[in-house]
């Protein structure tokens, strides 16, 4: 699977890969995220930065009653022990740069790398959410927007309830109930902190006033709902609470098996993205040249109209005052002749207007020849249009993506499958 990811890799960071096409079609293209986003969220001190710390394995974050955790932390394996601000958090992730246009969040941003390579840590990124809280409680950020916005991209989402009183947080209910409506398949439900919550009768109503709760709201309120009862495990302390962090971990490593699978779906998708581009660009392009087509015949036909209006009615003037033997000597009886019988609907035209009006008649004709020289001029303003050679590296671009790449992902695809269940499954 490895080998697998490596070349979905290639196929957008190539030379000629999906993002430099996409750059060059002026698209925000990101590669393929290599470790998948788990986001936490509930109200303050319903155990979410804990938890972080028992997975990692290392006292990462700060945890305790008070709400400690007042922005958004980034936590990630790395080589070695850092901690990152804002600025440097979004140049490490650039698929939520997004973040910084949240007025006074990149101030409250971190990241947290730590070196621990317990559980499936490696492949693994924390976001640990603000404890949300109801009443005068002041964030320094549009919380709510912050969370939806990262929601859209992370793969899962925790929502930790913590059974001391604060789980039915309106502020933390509505956000839940935005997220189910469009992302609803990456929603798990924790009561954290079971241990805690006295007998098993008293953690029962204390599950069912949750569920009860959040079955009120329209989208929440679905068959088969499920929420794990959790808390850390102690050593030194005994509970007979049933502990289902485990179930935690195995959601974790699901979505880690499935983003292959994302990845490649993805990959179709954003081919089809760039295919639809230069699709759009061609059509526009050639719209664009059949208005410059017709531009340049309406030019050339006022501009011949302009042109050859003064010049007809010239010649005829001056052929009409020479005499015939002149005409015959010059060019000929026949060609008199014909001459004649084209232009006499010119003489019989001139034979009707006075001489003294003559001038005027020259004069309007000069104007209207000038009027149809300037139709032509604004006729051949045309648009911009591309050139055969853009055009055809535009055409090489959608031919690359649809018959070498969305090719490259079925093999993929199938050598994936190859490695879940093998080769006699496939056939």
């Amino acid at each position: 699977m490895a080998l697998c990811g490596s070349s979905i890799s290639r196929l957008f960071l190539a030379a000629v890969g999906l993002i430099r096409i996409a750059d060059k079609l002026n698209l925000a293209l990101l590669p393929p995220r290599k470790k998948i986003t788990v986001m936490l969220m509930g109200n303050h001190s319903a155990g979410k930065s804990t938890f972080i710390n028992w997975y990692v394995e290392e006292h990462i974050q700060r945890t305790g009653v008070a709400i400690e955790t007042q922005g958004f932390t980034f936590v990630t394996s790395g080589r070695k022990r850092e901690s990152l601000t804002g600025n440097a958090t979004l140049h490490l992730y650039p698929h939520f740069k997004l973040l910084q246009d949240f007025e006074g969040l990149s101030e409250y941003l971190c990241t947290e790398i730590s070196t621990s390579k317990q559980k499936k840590f490696s492949l693994v990124t924390f976001v640990d959410t603000p404890g949300l809280v109801d009443g005068d409680m002041k964030y320094p950020f549009d919380v709510d927007k912050a969370i939806l916005w990262l929601g859209e991209l992370c793969d899962l989402i925790f929502v930790f309830f913590d059974p001391m009183g604060q789980a039915l947080c309106k502020r933390t209910l509505n956000i839940v109930e935005n997220l189910n409506e469009t992302h609803g398949e990456k929603l798990r439900f924790y009561l954290s902190k079971a241990d805690e919550a006295g007998s098993e009768s008293d953690r029962q109503r204390v599950l069912m006033q949750i569920v009860q709760e959040l079955c009120k709201r329209p989208g929440l309120n679905k068959c088969g709902f499920d929420m794990p009862t959790i808390y850390i495990p102690n050593p030194n302390k005994t509970s007979r609470c049933v502990n289902q962090i485990d179930e935690v971990c195995k959601a974790i490593e699901k979505t880690i098996n499935q983003t292959v699978q994302n990845t490649l779906n993805s990959l179709e998708k954003d081919c089809e993205v760039i295919a639809d581009v230069v699709t759009g660009i061609l059509k526009v392009d050639s719209e664009v040249s059949l208005y410059n087509r017709k531009a340049r015949t309406k030019g050339c036909l006022f501009g011949l109209i302009g042109f050859m209006l003064p010049v007809f009615l010239l010649v005829t003037l001056i052929f009409g005052n020479l005499s015939r033997e002149l005409l015959v000597v010059s060019l000929g009886e026949k060609m008199t002749q014909t001459l004649a019988v084209y232009l006499a609907p010119m003489h019989t035209f001139w034979a009707y207007i006075p001489d003294d009006q003559e001038m005027y008649i020259f004069l309007g004709l000069a104007v209207l020849s000038f009027l149809f020289l300037l139709l032509a001029r604004f006729s051949f303003r045309t648009k911009t249009a591309l050139s055969r050679k853009q055009k055809r590296q535009l055409t090489e671009k959608r031919e690359y993506v649809q018959d070498v790449v969305k090719v490259k992902k079925k093999e993929l695809y199938e050598e994936y499958l190859r490695q879940s269940i093998g080769d006699h499954d496939m056939n």
